[in-house]
């Protein structure tokens, strides 16, 4: 007679299910993987490199040389040939007036990866020490904004000194006074020829961020300067977003 298999080889038989279970879930899982890689926002993710990048050097990428992305729609970010070419015309129409007014000793610019930096020396904006500009600044501030305004990206302006300690009643340090000149600078092209406030921002590096060694009086000179960058639209993306309108913009939006 045939032996009847005990509950434990019918439970040996069986085991088989666990295994196709567990493979079923790892599929599943495997596809969700997947299904979210295919989804990303591809300009929150460009947001968030360039974020990376700029605290850990400045570079647009963590490689030298970057490949293609493996999520679609997510490679490395570069610029359009038609912003490439809008940003030559501009750095020609600035280089131009700096050429006709005989500025090229103390205002310099150059197109860099960020975008056009105009460098003004300190002497050509304001007296030592000091955060005014000069009546001749302003005039020499609000030309140069004509030519900006009339342009669509974000402008920073930087403010940079040299390594000579400062400490007076109005500037504890040069933190202080890089601050309040390249804040003079944005308050001229706000006031003077109506430059929309949303498309600027300042920032002090104080001796930080210098050009050279502060090892002599004319590397201290070239260090001592106002930068203007008009931001390439790759950079805009790590500029703040505004979420909250205040109200007197909601009142200037709803005007006939």
């Amino acid at each position: 007679m045939r032996r009847k298999p005990s509950h434990g080889e019918k439970d040996n038989a069986e085991r088989w299910l666990l295994t196709y279970a567990d493979l079923i879930t790892l599929l599943l899982i495997f596809f969700i993987i997947m299904y979210a890689l295919s989804n990303i926002d591809a300009k929150k993710f460009e947001a968030m490199a360039i974020s990376i990048a700029n605290a850990m050097g400045g570079s647009s990428s963590v490689m030298p040389f970057p490949g293609e992305s493996i999520a679609p729609g997510v490679s490395t970010p570069e610029m359009p040939q038609t912003e490439t070419d809008d940003f030559e015309r501009l750095k020609a129409q600035l280089q131009q007036y700096i050429d006709e007014n005989g500025l090229n000793s103390q205002v310099s610019v150059n197109l860099e990866e960020r975008g056009i930096v105009l460098s003004f020396q300190d002497v050509a904006l304001f007296p030592l020490g000091s955060a005014v500009l000069t009546p001749l600044a302003r005039t020499l501030i609000d030309r140069v904004g004509v030519i900006l305004i009339d342009t669509t990206p974000f402008i920073r302006v930087e403010g940079h000194t040299d390594n000579l300690p400062i400490n007076t009643r109005e500037f504890p340090s040069n933190w202080e006074l890089s601050s309040a000149r390249a804040n003079s600078v944005v308050q001229a092209l706000i006031n003077d020829i109506n430059f929309p406030p949303r498309r600027l921002s300042v920032t002090g590096y104080g001796e930080f961020r210098p050009q050279a060694a502060n090892d002599t009086v004319e590397n201290r000179q070239r260090n001592r300067r106002v930068d203007i960058v008009v931001l390439r639209s790759r950079y805009e993306n790590a500029e703040p977003g505004q979420t909250y309108r205040p109200p007197f913009i909601e009142e200037a939006i709803n005007l006939p």
